[in-house]
């Protein structure tokens, strides 16, 4: 159990440590950490509102999958394993919420410009005469 406690304080680390420079604002943009939608990295502000508000939840993670290791180092065989799995589904589950919040706030306050000078309700500008009421 020693090698899949290792592997959980590793996932362990590697959340928190995520989770406080996101939450610093001092997450480097790179291609592997932190919330990486769409939204969150047309610009560095936008990067640094996502990984600061999914912060709390990676930090969570991080403590959950530190728990788990612990109880993998101190039991053994199949509970081991079990408390493992469990705990890496619930950490994945949790990090998901925290992209989800971050995607929400990156919503508010980065709201999408609107399209199109008609309204968008006829699919083509050619019809925009036809939309118009008689």
């Amino acid at each position: 159990m020693f090698v899949v406690a290792l592997i959980l304080f590793v996932l362990a680390a590697v959340a928190v440590v995520t989770g406080v420079l996101g939450f610093t604002g001092t997450l480097p943009g790179n291609r592997y950490f932190g919330v990486h939608s769409e939204a969150a990295v047309k610009t560095e502000e936008s990067f640094k509102l996502a990984n600061k508000v999914a912060a709390p939840t990676s930090i969570a993670a991080g403590l959950l999958l530190a728990a788990a290791g612990a109880v993998a180092l101190v039991a053994g065989g199949i509970p081991a394993l079990i408390v493992a799995v469990a705990a890496v589904v619930i950490a994945v589950f949790t990090l998901g919420a925290g992209a989800a919040a971050a995607e929400k706030a990156l919503a508010t306050a980065f709201p999408a410009e609107k399209i199109g000078g008609c309204g968008s309700a006829c699919g083509s500008c050619s019809l925009r005469d036809a939309c118009e009421p008689a």
